[in-house]
């Protein structure tokens, strides 16, 4: 028989076995193309049992197995088979103390997984999971495992191995969730079973999330049996939870919008007395874990609740008094993952301003480590605050970070390059916000300006490592990026680096970087700047090569002439082919901008005065196109070309045309789309899109594509017909959200040309706003008014959440701002003194806002909902309203 079970003519010695696997790890894919790479895995089994190699050897060429099971079993049927055997030899040890029966049980399980042969039609499955299952319990202990001594290794590994299986299949072990919570708090491995639980619970809510079900039991379930009676492990569901946990990566944004929304889950009262005693369950324990089981723990959990109706991040307060003073990074970050994931919910405005202390702190400790260092400086550029002030996306530094506390967080030219960045990048974001003394703006600036400038004169230096102006660069462009708007800041530095060229022209290549990263609000500037330092030479110094290269990126056509006179001093001096290519690179960048009589006689003489054919060809061929083509022509001759190769006779034209007929083109939009004032319609939010045509377009398709999975799919929409300068109605399109909350719409255009060319398009994305989901309550009669809002009000506590924010005001005043944004929703009114407004947002909760009276600079607000994570959107979309009007 042919496979991993056939046997080999004779068991290798250690020493045997040494080579071979140096030799196998040394190249493993050299090693399996070779002879003896066939018969690596069949070898490998079947030493297992060999009775001359000692248990060590036999280890060693199990954890061979579970480095390279992809090389040992490339498919499935043979991870298939190595799984079988390994099974078997499982059964077959001893009763006595085994080093192998661990390594055994990782071996199968890896198999099974890399192989890609774990299934519902696997023997070897069928036989794995109930053993795994059983071990995990301590069900199968003691019979024929090994003696007690053993046991809580066996149960650990049997847990990891269904921790890694319920990884690669999600929701597997859904239906033994009650029985693993059943062995939370008995005398077993607390670690393990802690994570199976959490990953299994996760994924439970998730899935069943996604089907619209119920928890059914699942929490409350007895002891699942694994010979009889229904399968404790559901198949359907995981493999259509193709999900894979990417653990220490707290990005739940991005993993809710994978998720199809935790609120479609709306568990029983008991499910939710059961949810959350299990939760408790596992974060009252969590103390006995290691730091990075801990924070993989807490991300699980906080993944697993967040969204989830009926489930208050209050859970998690307890374990924030233990963890809001620690000093493990991987705990540290979980803490943060959980502040930015439930926001003032979970956080008092004491833990946000102790956390923002700490990280201050830390960030200035002289002996930290330098991923240390850039640890906590990474947490405080990035710290979310539980009500930033800034629009959403706005990169700001802490409302509490102010000056005084970043004292001792200036960069310096003594630190390494990645903290000096990393602390220039809190400085610019300091710069950037408006101070209340103007003396410490002034401060702040000057000392950003003599830090640039120290790094020019280390970067200018002719024998400086080219390590000093790399970071010279890096650190402009951070300044160049998050100061684009001010050009106090801006002016000094497109100076400083027009000295740092003259000093040293080598720098060329890094300028030209810059320039093709930079905004236009420092691009621009320079591009002159730099442009009249090449031109003011005479072209006979050794930085030649560097000037030609500056110039060919920022040569424009309103200084040619100056320009030419720089290229007409410099061609004598360009002897070599490469200084020549430079020379001709920069006549055509002139080209590109439209040439002229002087670049045509320059042209003509280069033509005949370059020394090397290859560059007077060049030079004879730009003055041709120059002296017969068109501005708009020259410009398609010199740039990349979109047009169809010259085709070989009429007959594979008209061949060529029929086919573009029927093929759908790639074009750039040729119409604008945006939204429009809201109408109430229906029962749900509608979006009124309106439509612009750059030409006229026949029947016109749009198609939507919602980003994540915050909404249900939504339909395309039909135009039959759009001219340019003829108003189009506005276009309906319904939304379906699943959860309350903003998103962004992709959109493309299917049309037809009037040539009778079928398009398509990419247009840009359409934004969703908080606001466009709001819908009013039904009227009550005018009388009953002011009792039915309270009885809203009353609705929402204890299951919601309640907060007060302060609305700034414009100019316009608080009756202005209620008649321009909510109108539609105020319920009971005693103007200009209070204003009681109720927004129903789909799919199910509501909004109430209690408007108190107007003061000088802005009106306290009082919020209820029934769902807490709505908090956060509806705290900006107030502070939003004054900079909107």
């Amino acid at each position: 028989m042919q496979g991993p079970l056939c046997l080999n003519m004779g068991p290798l010695s250690r020493e045997a076995w040494a080579q071979r696997l140096g030799a196998f790890r040394a190249s493993p894919s050299a090693f399996m193309a070779g002879p003896e790479g066939e018969g690596l895995g069949r070898d490998l089994l079947s030493d297992l049992r060999s009775e001359k190699l000692t248990e060590q050897t036999k280890v060693s060429l199990l954890a061979l197995s579970l480095e390279f099971p992809a090389q040992l079993w490339p498919d499935a049927s043979a991870a298939e088979a190595a799984a079988t055997f390994l099974l078997d030899t499982l059964v077959l040890l001893s009763p006595r103390p085994s080093a192998l029966r661990r390594p055994l049980l990782l071996a199968a399980t890896t198999a099974l997984v890399a192989g890609g042969a774990l299934g519902p039609t696997s023997g070897a499955s069928g036989r794995l999971l109930p053993l795994l299952l059983g071990l995990a319990s301590g069900r199968d202990l003691g019979r024929g495992f090994g003696p007690a001594s053993e046991q809580r290794p066996l149960q650990a590994t049997a847990c990891e191995c269904l921790r890694e299986l319920e990884s690669c299949q999600p929701g597997l072990l859904g239906g033994c969730l009650g029985l693993l919570r059943g062995l939370l708090g008995r005398d077993g491995p607390v670690q393990p079973l802690s994570l199976l639980v959490a990953l299994v619970l996760r994924n439970v809510l998730v899935a069943q999330a996604r089907a619209g079900a119920s928890l059914r039991g699942l929490l409350t379930a007895g002891d699942a049996s694994t010979g009889g009676g229904p399968c404790p492990w559901d198949w359907t569901l995981a493999q259509e939870g193709d999900v894979h946990l990417q653990p220490q990566a707290p990005s739940w944004l991005a993993a809710e919008e994978g998720e199809h929304g935790l609120a479609a889950l709306e568990p029983s009262p008991e499910e939710a007395r059961e949810l959350r005693a299990t939760v408790a369950q596992l974060l009252d324990a969590s103390y006995l874990l290691a730091p990075v089981a801990q924070a993989q723990l807490l991300w699980l959990l906080g993944w697993g609740l967040r969204g989830l109706r009926g489930q208050p991040p209050a859970l998690f307060k307890p374990q924030l008094v233990r963890l809001l003073s620690t000093a493990q990074l991987t705990l540290l970050h979980a803490v943060l993952a959980l502040k930015a994931a439930f926001g003032e919910a979970l956080f008092t405005a004491q833990d946000e301003a102790l956390l923002l202390h700490r990280l201050t702190v830390a960030a200035q400790h002289p002996a930290l480590p330098s991923p240390t260092h850039l640890f906590y400086l990474h947490c405080l550029l990035s710290f979310p605050e539980n009500w930033p002030l800034g629009p959403a996306g706005e990169e700001s530094t802490p409302l509490l970070l102010g000056p005084q506390l970043c004292q001792g967080l200036l960069p310096s030219l003594l630190h390494d390059p990645l903290a000096l960045l990393a602390r220039l990048h809190l400085l610019c974001l300091l710069c950037a916000e408006e101070q209340e003394e103007k003396g410490q703006a002034e401060s702040l600036r000057h000392y950003l300006e003599e830090l640039l400038a120290g790094l020019r004169r280390r970067a200018a230096l002719a024998r400086s490592p080219r390590a000093l102006a790399t970071l010279c660069f890096q650190a402009s462009y951070l300044v160049a990026c998050c100061l684009a708007g001010q050009p106090t800041v801006l002016t000094p530095l497109i100076h400083g680096l027009a000295q740092l060229y003259q000093a040293r022209p080598a720098l060329a290549p890094h300028f030209v970087d810059l320039l093709d990263r930079v905004g236009p609000e420092l691009g621009e500037p320079l591009r002159g700047v730099l442009q009249q330092e090449v031109v003011s030479g005479t072209g006979r110094d050794g930085a030649l090569r560097w000037h030609l290269q500056m110039l060919a990126k920022v040569a424009e056509g309103d200084a040619q002439s100056a320009i030419l006179r720089f290229l007409q001093a410099a061609a004598g001096h360009c002897t070599d082919w490469g200084l020549q290519q430079a020379l001709l690179q920069v006549c055509r960048t002139l080209l590109r901008s439209g040439g002229g009589s002087g670049l045509a006689d320059l042209l003509q003489a280069l033509a005949g005065q370059l020394e090397d054919p290859d560059g007077r060809d060049h030079a004879r061929l730009y003055y041709l196109l120059l002296a017969h083509l068109s501005g708009p022509k020259l410009g398609m001759a010199l740039g990349p070309s979109l047009a169809a190769p010259a085709l070989a006779s009429s007959l594979v034209a008209e061949n060529q045309g029929f086919a573009a007929a029927l093929t759908v083109q790639e074009a750039p939009a040729s119409l604008r789309l945006s939204v429009g004032p809201r109408r109430f319609e229906g029962p749900g939010p509608v979006l009124q899109l309106q439509v612009e045509a750059l030409q006229p377009l026949y029947s016109l398709e749009l198609r939507f594509r919602v980003e994540g999975q915050l909404y249900e799919p939504l339909g395309a929409v039909h135009v039959p017909r759009l001219c340019p300068g003829r108003p189009a109605r506005p276009l309906r399109l319904p939304l379906q959200p699943r959860r309350p909350a903003p998103t962004h719409l992709g959109v493309r255009a299917l049309y037809t040309t009037p040539a009778g060319l079928t398009c398509h398009a990419q247009l840009p994305p359409l934004q969703v706003k908080f606001s466009d989901l709001f819908l009013p309550f039904p009227q009550p009669p005018e009388g009953a008014r002011p009792g039915f809002f309270e009885e809203l009000w009353a609705s929402c506590l204890p299951k919601g959440a309640e907060s007060r924010v302060w609305c700034p005001l414009g100019p316009q005043g608080l009756e202005a701002l209620v008649s321009h944004h909510l109108e539609p929703f105020v319920v009971a009114a005693q103007p200009p003194d209070s204003y009681c407004v109720a927004i129903r947002l789909p799919p199910a909760s509501r909004l109430l806002l209690r408007l108190g009276a107007a003061q000088a600079d802005g009106v306290p607000v009082a919020l209820r909902t029934d769902d807490w994570a709505v908090l956060p959107l509806a705290g900006d979309y107030l502070r939003g309203l004054s900079a909107a009007a």
